[in-house]
């Protein structure tokens, strides 16, 4: 009995030493030897034909493109206010009335004063004929019809001054009813009945009306760096935040060359047109502009992340050794002058981490327009996963056939 024990007893430890043997080789060729069976994984995505554009953003707020701040030029108290917020007016239409009686008044005296000028000048007229008569036959003296004829003058003008105090008393008067001076919409008002207004200084604004809000501007704050890139004519695709899955055209209407400087900050007021048929826009809003500087259609396009991405110090010597000992990347010496140069990181067919130089045209800030020795399709590195060393299971398959092929 003892000895089965002890015979079993030696067999497990031979087990378990042949185990432990095998273990350890595995581990030594994970750790301690390079090749194939390690790698770092990356992130790949692939080079696509598409649309892109270069653009602008910069805010802004929307305005009707023509406002009418409604006024009166008599002061008085407001007696009946006839229109409210958002009312579509036409133009002569009554918008409030003040209280005429003060100015009625006034325009009653001013037309008794005319009645009293034209009294006097009608004596003076006959004191002046009968005069003239009488200094014709030398019987009355040089200097008392000067008199005369000072006194006439007078009264012509006492009833040029009386005319003009009824003139002014009357339109006083007709001032007194506000009335739309064009038709459109109120976008304001600031008056109610029983108000008193005073316009002995300035004029002060009863109403706000907006002429046709089927068309607004917007007035653009554009950086003095971005300004010389803004052109009249030029297309312009907004957003606001009422509506922020809506996207509205306008043109550049207006490049005003008048400077802003807020905080040593120079700015340029663009003035940008738009159709509103909707009326889904209103005064006031905040627009999100961009400026629309260059559009490209088909072309080979690439996220900015596969022109960002670059490989470690060591990975970069392995690349320059295997260059040294080969021919330069292809296409190198196939791609014009024009636009920056940049490299662009894939697999070759041994899964070896190479590049291939491209130039880099427009961007829209997340993708970049690329051409070169460069087709669309070719998978491209954009990133690596963090901590990413496995075996060939989970290893990312190359770019097969050699090197890129060539853009068509």
């Amino acid at each position: 009995m003892d000895g089965e024990i002890l015979k079993l007893t030696k067999k497990s430890k031979i087990i378990s030493l042949i185990l432990f043997l095998i273990v350890s080789v595995i581990l030594f060729f994970i750790l301690f030897i390079p090749g194939k069976n390690t790698s770092t994984e990356y992130l790949f995505t692939f080079v696509k034909r598409g649309n892109i554009e270069s653009i602008i953003s910069c805010s802004g707020t929307i305005n009707p493109v023509k406002e009418v701040l409604v006024g009166t030029q008599v002061s008085g108290t407001i007696e009946r206010v006839y229109v409210d917020f958002n009312d579509k007016v036409k133009e002569g239409q009554i918008l409030a009335v003040l209280d005429t009686s003060l100015l009625r008044m006034a325009a009653d005296e001013a037309q008794g004063n005319v009645l009293k000028a034209e009294a006097q000048l009608e004596e003076a007229q006959e004191n002046y004929n009968r005069s003239k008569m009488l200094f014709e036959k030398e019987l009355l003296s040089n200097s008392e019809f000067q008199t005369v004829k000072t006194s006439l003058k007078n009264a012509q003008a006492g009833m040029i001054v009386a005319k003009s105090a009824l003139e002014r008393a009357k339109r006083n008067l007709n001032y007194a009813v506000i009335r739309a001076p064009i038709s459109g919409t109120v976008t304001a008002r600031y008056v109610e009945a029983g108000q008193t207004v005073a316009a002995s200084f300035s004029t002060p604004t009863l109403f706000i009306i907006a002429q046709d809000l089927s068309k607004i501007e917007i007035k653009v704050s554009v950086d003095e760096s971005d300004i010389g890139q803004i052109k009249e004519g030029q297309s312009v695709r907004f957003t606001v935040q009422a509506y922020p899955e809506k996207k509205f055209q306008g043109k550049v209407k207006q490049v005003r060359i008048q400077p802003t400087i807020t905080a040593n900050v120079v700015t340029y007021t663009v003035i940008v047109s738009a159709e509103n048929r909707d009326n889904l826009l209103l005064p006031g809003m905040t627009a999100t502009v961009d400026f629309i500087i260059e559009y490209k259609a088909n072309v080979l396009i690439i996220p900015n992340a596969a022109l960002r991405f670059q490989p470690t110090e060591q990975e970069m010597m392995e690349v320059q050794k295997r260059m040294h000992s080969s021919a330069p990347p292809v296409g190198i010496d196939s791609i014009n002058n024009e636009g920056e140069l940049k490299r662009l990181w894939y697999l070759d067919n041994d899964g070896k981490l190479a590049f291939i130089p491209v130039k880099v045209g427009i961007s829209d800030g997340t993708n970049s327009e690329i051409y070169g020795n460069i087709s669309e399709g070719f998978k491209v590195i954009i990133g690596k996963k963090s901590g990413s060393i496995n075996n060939n299971r989970g290893k990312s398959k190359s770019n097969s056939g050699g090197p890129p092929p060539p853009m068509m």
